[in-house]
């Protein structure tokens, strides 16, 4: 790769990033509002819809990796990952609707229906976002290049995901605020198109440039193999687990927080927005702060510091809003600064297994990401429940008992911030810093060069 190609322009930047706005679009949408449209609107028992969202992270588990497999040997005249965001883009967009339609149907045929959609969206979302995730690490090698396309992209994501979760309820009441299932239905069309718009302007705008040997990949079960055998990737891959698994806790447990500590429950999505807020700074400060220190040893002290203010924010008293607010604001800058930093160090694995194996497996390494990613949110969300289940939370109370009030806090507070302090420990196992990466992608440079010219001749 020349390097004239590793300077990437504020459009290429944009685009890319909107690929992600267009995922969080509806994909934040899903998780804030679908269970409530499954259970209030189409009229289908909460616990199977409980167990049809685990079965679907069962099914990721075999998707996901295939997905890897399939977009690390495609090949087309537009590259092996952006190709999925044009095929897949239009498919999307119309799931979207299917699955937030609500036919005629006894109460049995509508559990088949939304299975049935459910399971295609997800199936969707695969196809689109885990090329997706893989085309960050072949659209530069550059590592200063690709920490402002993460930052870049985490920036349009979190908006994307604030603009769908803030706009849908008076989107549907805008469609129609008489029959709530129609508007519902036309809220998420509109949301869907505008994501569609967004792949397409993500397909447009990026570029390809690190280029493989077809004949490198094995089977595959030797491309999973090596990606395990990858030790960069195992350490980034529990990183990410620890780092999701404490934001899905905190997040489960915010308006259970919000209602009986700070003793407002319509300022919960106040309190959201402010910890929305502090995610839109933090995804623009990554870049600045990478640019002057190391960004493993930054990963490292973000957490330690997260770890810290989650511990203080247990101390602080029930309607305290003041500094309930100022902590979770912090919070959201400092969690979603190392975002961006993992995105990066997932690119560096890749880079870093081509130059170990001799085999550049993007894609099943951001499917592997990806999947790790889910188990970390469906183990979040199981640690919430199984909480309040044993201290014996009463729905809707106005009060609860001593024992739900430190179950709610602990899981906010302590439980996050351990994870966070763990994270920081496990990245002292991560070894791809600027002196041994740098050494990496220059010896990979040669290799490609040496290969050019073999072919040439």
């Amino acid at each position: 790769m020349k390097s004239a190609d590793r300077h990437l322009s504020a459009t290429e930047k944009i685009g890319y990033g909107l690929g992600d706005a267009a995922s969080h679009i509806v994909f934040d949408n899903v998780v804030f509002y679908l269970t409530f449209f499954y259970t209030d609107i189409f009229g289908i028992p909460a616990g199977f819809v409980g167990t049809m969202f685990l079965l679907a992270r069962a099914l990721d588990a075999v998707s996901d990796p295939v997905m890897g497999l399939l977009a690390d040997r495609t090949r087309s005249r537009w590259g092996k990952f952006r190709p999925y965001l044009l095929w897949g883009a239009v498919p999307f967009g119309l799931l979207c609707v299917l699955t937030y339609s609500t036919p005629q149907m006894t109460v049995p045929h509508k559990m088949i229906f939304a299975a049935v959609t459910y399971t295609a969206l997800t199936l969707a979302y695969t196809v689109v976002n885990i090329p997706y995730c893989a085309l960050g690490g072949v659209v530069t090698s550059d590592p200063t290049q690709r920490m402002s396309l993460q930052s870049y992209r985490f920036v349009l994501a979190t908006a994307g995901g604030m603009l769908s979760t803030v706009l849908m309820l008076p989107l549907a009441n805008w469609v129609n605020a008489t029959d709530h299932a129609a508007g519902y239905q036309g809220a998420i069309a509109i949301l869907g198109a505008a994501a569609v718009v967004m792949f397409l302007a993500c397909f447009a705008t990026t570029r390809e440039r690190i280029q493989t040997d077809p004949a490198a990949h094995g089977t595959f079960v030797e491309d999973l193999r090596d990606v395990w055998h990858n030790d960069q990737w195992r350490v980034v891959g529990a990183l990410i687990l620890l780092n999701i698994m404490g934001v899905s806790v905190r997040g489960g447990a915010m308006i259970y927080y919000v209602t009986y500590f700070l003793g407002q429950a319509d300022a919960f999505k106040w309190f959201l927005a402010t910890y929305c807020v502090g995610n839109l700074f933090g995804s623009a400060l990554a870049k600045p702060l990478t640019d002057r220190v190391c960004k493993v040893s930054l990963f490292a002290w973000l957490n330690v510091a997260l770890g810290g203010l989650s511990l203080v924010m247990f101390f602080v008293p029930p309607g305290s809003g003041g500094t309930m607010f100022a902590l979770i604001f912090a919070i959201g800058v400092l969690h979603q600064a190392t975002t961006p930093i993992q995105w990066v160090m997932m690119s560096d694995t890749v880079d870093y297994g081509e130059w170990k194996q001799g085999k550049r497996l993007t894609g099943v390494n951001f499917a592997g990401t990806l999947f790790v990613l889910k188990l970390g949110l469906a183990f979040g969300g199981a640690v919430v429940g199984w909480t309040l289940q044993a201290v014996a939370y009463r729905a809707n109370a106005p009060a609860q008992s001593p024992a739900v009030m430190r179950g709610i806090l602990l899981l906010f507070t302590v439980f996050p911030g351990f994870l966070y302090l763990l994270s920081a420990w496990v990245s002292r196992a991560y070894t791809l810093r600027r002196e041994t990466l740098s050494q990496v992608l220059a010896d990979l440079e040669a290799r490609r060069l040496t290969t050019s010219q073999g072919g040439i001749a």
